[in-house]
C-alpha cells in the first residue's frame, strides 16, 4: 500500500521548482540592481572629486554631441513634420487648425524631443562605449590601468558620464528648434497657414517650463545612457561573445530607463 505522503510528490515538485526559479530570478536582479547602485555611487563620488581628464572630456564630449547631432537633428525635423500633419487632419474637423503650432511647440519640448534624442543617443552611444569599455575589459587592459595607479573609474567612466549630461540637454535643444521649424515647413508649404502668424503664436504660447522639463530630461536621459553603458562593458565577460551581450543589454536598459523616467518627470512636472 502507498503511503499518504508520496500521492503528494507529483504537486510538490513543480511548485518547489517554479519558487526556485521564480527565487533566483529575483535575486539576480536585486543583485543587478545593487551593483548598479554602486557603481552610480562610485561615478557620481569622483564626477565631484578631482582629479578630472580634461582631455578625455573634451573627446567624449565632441564625440557624443557633434558626431550625434545629425541622427537628433532628422529625428526631430520628421517628427515635427510629422505632428504638425496629424494635428491638421484631427483639428480641421473641429475648426481648431490654429491650434496646431501649439500642439506642435509643447509635443517637441516637452516629449518628442527628449526621448527620440535620448532612444538614438542610447542606440548610437550606448552600445559604443559598452563595446569599447567591453573590449578593454576582457582584453585586459582595464586591469593594466590600476596596476599603472590609475582609477579606472575616474579615467574611463567619469567623463563620458559628465559629457553625456552636458552634451544631451545641448542636442535636445538644437532638437527643439529642428523640431518646431519642421512643425512651420509643413504648416506654411503644405497647410497654408501664413508664416508670420504661425511664427508670432508659437512665440507666445511657448513657456519657460516647457524648455525647462525637456532640457532636464534630457540631462537624466543622457547620465542612465552613459551610466548604463559604462556599466555593462566594465563588468562584461566571456570574450567576444560577453561584449556583444553587454552591448546588448546596454541599449536596452537605457531604451526602457529612458521611457520609465519620462513618464516619472512628466508627473513630477506637469502632475495636476
Amino acid at each position: 500500500m502507498r503511503k499518504k505522503s508520496e500521492t503528494y510528490i507529483p504537486l510538490v515538485t513543480p511548485f518547489i521548482d517554479f519558487v526556485n526559479k521564480l527565487g533566483r530570478v529575483v535575486l539576480a536582479f536585486f543583485r543587478s540592481a545593487g551593483s548598479l547602485g554602486i557603481f552610480a555611487g562610485e561615478t557620481i563620488y569622483h564626477c565631484l572629486t578631482p582629479p578630472l581628464y580634461f582631455k578625455a572630456l573634451l573627446r567624449q564630449l565632441i564625440e557624443i554631441g557633434f558626431y550625434s547631432l545629425p541622427v537628433v537633428a532628422l529625428t526631430t525635423l520628421f517628427s515635427g513634420m510629422v505632428i504638425a500633419l496629424q494635428t491638421y487632419s484631427g483639428f480641421s474637423q473641429f475648426s481648431a487648425e490654429g491650434a496646431v503650432s501649439l500642439v506642435v511647440l509643447v509635443a517637441v519640448t516637452r516629449e518628442l524631443a527628449p526621448v527620440m534624442a535620448g532612444l538614438m543617443v542610447a542606440g548610437r552611444i550606448g552600445a559604443a562605449m559598452a563595446a569599447e569599455i567591453g573590449t578593454m575589459r576582457v582584453t585586459e587592459q582595464i586591469d593594466a590601468l590600476s596596476t599603472l595607479s590609475t582609477n579606472p573609474i575616474k579615467y574611463l567612466i567619469v567623463p563620458r558620464v559628465i559629457a553625456g549630461v552636458i552634451m544631451l540637454p545641448v542636442l535636445v535643444l538644437i532638437g527643439d528648434v529642428i523640431g518646431i521649424c519642421g512643425g512651420y515647413m509643413i504648416g506654411v508649404s503644405k497647410l497654408d497657414f501664413n508664416a508670420t502668424t504661425y511664427l508670432v503664436s508659437t512665440w507666445e504660447y511657448l513657456k519657460p517650463m516647457d524648455l525647462i522639463s525637456g532640457l532636464t530630461k534630457a540631462a537624466v536621459f543622457g547620465f542612465i545612457i552613459t551610466l548604463l553603458g559604462c556599466y555593462n562593458g566594465f563588468n562584461s565577460k566571456g570574450g567576444a561573445q560577453g561584449v556583444g551581450q553587454a552591448t546588448t543589454n546596454a541599449v536596452v536598459s537605457s531604451s526602457i530607463l529612458i521611457l520609465i523616467f519620462n513618464y516619472i518627470l512628466t508627473e513630477v512636472f506637469f502632475a495636476v
